[in-house]
């Protein structure tokens, strides 16, 4: 692992909300929304919201819109409805609310995608951004694409980019 240019501190927590898009998970089936909730609360961040929606758009931005408003939310993660069939509105509904993007994000995730499964990588569409100074990302459904995108991307990050964010 590289040195970052700026260390964070260890000590400030990230408050997030984290929503599964689905038409068919419960809480009890939703692995992927569970495996975000341990990861955040093992790097000894704070889950503050948690959710299941429908992958309908309306939804979706009705959903951002909400946690944006409270104040505890430092940042919003999304799984599910990234990909290219014709029921997965996530990333169409979100992008449009982004008043900044952070492209590298998407890029990184499906570079580090590529080298786990191949060329369909090129399906997703993982993004993330800034709304209302609140950080969003949505990641892909799959356990194996949110450990992915969690554990070199997110966690990695987090503090650093609420930092800024805040400033």
């Amino acid at each position: 692992m590289r040195s970052q240019p700026h260390p964070d501190s260890p000590a400030i927590t990230v408050t997030c909300a984290v929503v599964t898009v689905s038409d068919t998970r419960t809480p009890e089936t939703d692995k992927s929304g569970q495996l975000i909730r341990q990861l955040l609360l093992t790097a000894n961040h704070t889950v503050g919201d948690y959710t299941i929606i429908k992958d309908e758009p309306a939804q979706i931005q009705q959903q951002i819109e909400l946690l944006v408003k409270n104040a505890n939310i430092d940042a919003v993660i999304f799984n599910g409805g990234t990909g290219i069939a014709p029921r997965d509105t996530t990333y169409d509904a979100i992008e449009k609310l982004l008043e900044k993007t952070l492209p590298g994000f998407g890029e990184l995730f499906r570079f580090l995608s590529y080298q786990e499964i191949g060329a369909r990588a090129i399906a997703s569409r993982a993004v993330a951004g800034i709304y209302q100074n609140k950080l969003i990302f949505s990641l892909p459904g799959s356990s194996n694409a949110v450990r992915l995108g969690m554990e070199k991307l997110i966690l990695p990050e987090l503090v650093h980019l609420v930092t800024q964010i805040q400033q």
